[in-house]
């Protein structure tokens, strides 16, 4: 299957949702997810995968609990990329909000495998496909509930 390019920000433009993660693409058995956050996270963990952050735009903030460490922060301006290793405890959280791109195995759940209590403002889930919600990949310039279909001639 060919699939068609998406584009970010009008992929972005889709959904209001907080905290509440969309699948943009795949990436043999990896979801590329985008996600809007604004707020505090919960804290958890992953145990068996690491977790990537893109930050698209805005300023992501990522607290760390390392097993014989401190506790400490990474501040990740936009255009960063950060990883959390497998196992450690974190919370993301963002001030004045951000929109984020994460590349997780299929089936990552967003509140990691042991967590704290989760608030109603955190989708706790494995993603939501963005293609059953707007029907085909976001493209620049076109409004994804206003797209048409091509007919045979390939006119809109």
């Amino acid at each position: 299957m060919i699939s068609e390019p998406v584009e970010l920000s009008t992929a972005l433009a889709t959904f209001e949702a907080l905290w509440s993660p969309r699948i943009v693409s795949r990436v043999n058995d990896y979801d590329v997810r985008v996600a809007k956050v604004a707020g505090e996270h919960v804290w958890h963990r992953h145990d068996n995968t690491d977790e990537f952050f893109l930050v698209l735009s805005g300023q992501l903030s990522i607290a760390l609990r390392l097993p014989g460490e401190q506790e400490r922060t990474v501040v990740l301006p936009q255009g960063s990329v950060f990883v959390v290793p497998r196992g450690t405890d974190h919370k993301p959280f963002s001030a004045d909000g951000a929109a984020i791109l994460m590349f997780e195995p299929t089936g990552t759940l967003s509140v990691g495998d042991h967590h704290d209590p989760v608030p109603d403002h955190i989708d706790a889930t494995t993603g939501h496909d963005l293609m059953s919600s707007v029907g085909r990949p976001p493209v620049r310039g076109q409004t994804p509930h206003l797209t048409k279909k091509k007919g045979a001639s390939g006119q809109i």
